[in-house]
């Protein structure tokens, strides 16, 4: 099964920003979409931003104009630049992605890091 590498959580103040990357390992054909999700205590995960292949971006009304998502193919790697941090993005963010490996289709989910924004 392909496997989904995070990095990038952390820490920050209000106003503050992150970056976080996803990496899928495998032989890899094909991965669309690639995506990031939060989910923050007591609440249902909820899709933050995804990208195609094509490159067409997907945000949540909360996120846009703070948050970027972008990929790059060769690297197999998803990653979102968080600016104009708000207590209200803490949460787990995971990474999605689905796609063709050499002999089967995936469906598969990082393993989260931590967010943290503190007002």
């Amino acid at each position: 099964q392909v496997q989904l590498v995070e990095s990038g959580g952390g820490l920050v103040q209000a106003g503050g920003s992150l970056r976080l990357s996803c990496a899928a390992s495998g032989i890899i054909l094909s991965i669309n979409p690639m995506g990031w999700y939060r989910q923050a205590p007591g609440k249902q995960r909820e899709l933050v931003a995804d990208v195609t292949s094509g490159g067409s971006t997907n945000y949540a009304d909360s996120v846009k104009g703070r948050f970027t998502i972008s990929r790059d193919n060769a690297k197999n790697t998803v990653y979102l630049q968080m600016n104009s941090l708000k207590p209200e993005d803490t949460g787990v963010y995971y990474c999605h992605m689905q796609g063709r490996e050499m002999r089967y289709t995936f469906d598969s989910w990082g393993q989260g890091t931590q967010v943290t924004v503190s007002s």
